[in-house]
């Protein structure tokens, strides 16, 4: 049990990556608090899992639902280990300047203003109790940008500098901030990253990533094990690519 006694607080976490982050997590011995800005979908996850999670409706954009994700992790399991900022909001892959300021806006306050916010309502807990993790999730997306996802890319780049400074201020009070920068995955969002799903769209995005297949949360959820354990004790700013190669 890698993640015994442990409790995390999984964002995003009914459905895609987020989803499969909880579930490995909770296999590895942790509680987690399942977040979501839909609560049918935390709640179904929750429930699938048992006694080991909570499900917490939260948009990751609002700091009193943060400050409340953060409580109910307190509250319901006695402190907070790790905090996975998973939530994400993207826009259709197309022209840059024709994305709305709306989407723009709703972009950055989930991939980004959430850590912030996330970092506003843990930190304080985890320096009580003498360290703590946060794990980011950001994208290929921010190493290797690409035309059509201008502002995602821009959003992701973001938490990828977030995470890299967060770690080194965070150091000595033995917080350690991670990232991990996935290639486009079976999720929900997908569709919009490609523009289409269609066969042709699939074909061209996997031609593009060496090992020849698209991410799977399993794919996420296995880098987030090792990085959010003791195992990785030593490992901070690491912003670990997860993407069959793609960014090579």
């Amino acid at each position: 049990m890698r993640l015994a006694n442990k409790v995390a607080i999984v964002t995003g976490g009914g459905s895609g990556f987020g989803e499969g982050i909880v579930k490995r997590f909770i296999a590895e011995g942790a509680n987690v608090v399942v977040a979501d800005i839909n609560e049918e979908a935390a709640r179904r996850v929750a429930a699938e899992m048992g006694d080991r999670a909570r499900a917490v409706r939260a948009d990751v954009s609002v700091s009193r639902d943060v400050e409340a994700m953060v409580a109910a992790a307190v509250e319901s399991f006695g402190t907070l280990d790790i905090l996975v900022n998973n939530a994400g909001y993207t826009h259709r892959n197309g022209p840059m300047t024709e994305v709305d300021e709306d989407t723009f806006d709703r972009i950055y306050a989930v991939n980004v203003k959430s850590i912030y916010l996330g970092a506003i309502h843990a930190v304080p807990v985890f320096r009580r109790q003498g360290g703590g993790v946060i794990l980011n999730v950001a994208s290929t997306a921010g190493v290797r940008p690409r035309p059509g996802l201008t502002w995602y890319n821009g959003s992701k780049g973001a938490a990828i500098t977030l995470t890299k400074s967060m770690a080194v201020e965070l150091a000595p009070d033995k917080i350690r901030v991670c990232a991990l920068n996935p290639v486009a995955g079976e999720t929900g969002m997908l569709h919009l990253f490609m523009g289409e799903d269609t066969p042709e769209k699939r074909a061209q995005f996997k031609a593009s990533i060496p090992l020849g297949r698209l991410s799977q949360p399993a794919d996420i959820a296995n880098a987030a094990l090792f990085l959010c354990s003791d195992e990785a004790e030593f490992l901070t700013g690491v912003c670990l690519e997860v993407d069959g190669g793609r960014c090579i």
